[in-house]
């Protein structure tokens, strides 16, 4: 059988090369008993996790095999792992956790981890915290 997709290479302009490549895992829902008020110890919460994390390469357009691919139900499991390792008093304490096994891991240039209660607050979406890498919207090039 042969190969009949487009052969492109050459063909992409210069200024539309892809000059940064990112994964990410968007408001996983987790139970985490976290919180220091006296109502919220030993009660388990509803918490947004996202992960984003910058790639230190780009795979090229034509690799379509899976071994270089990250397994995100791994980065699902390790998320959900440390939120349920511990009870937190602060979402910073569990902002950390993740960011610092993610952050160790092979591939990572840049990395941004938010955490969120969408429940705290009738009138707001949620309240969280943020850890990046980076300053900005998103890592320099």
């Amino acid at each position: 059988m042969s190969d009949t997709r487009p052969k492109l290479q050459g063909l992409v302009p210069e200024a539309l090369r892809p000059r940064t490549a990112r994964i990410f895992l968007d408001s996983l829902e987790v139970m985490a008993d976290i919180g220091f008020h006296d109502f919220e110890v030993g009660v388990p919460q509803r918490l947004l996790v996202s992960v984003e994390i910058w790639l230190d390469h780009i795979p090229p357009a034509d690799c379509d095999d899976p071994a270089f691919a990250w397994d995100y139900d791994f980065l699902r499991e390790q998320v959900q792992e440390l939120a349920n390792a511990r009870r937190y008093n602060l979402q910073e304490s569990l902002a950390h956790a993740i960011y610092d096994r993610v952050a160790a891991l092979r591939g990572v240039r840049a990395l941004r981890v938010v955490t969120s209660k969408p429940d705290v607050y009738r009138e707001a979406r949620a309240v969280g915290v943020e850890l990046a890498s980076f300053s900005g919207g998103a890592p320099e090039r």
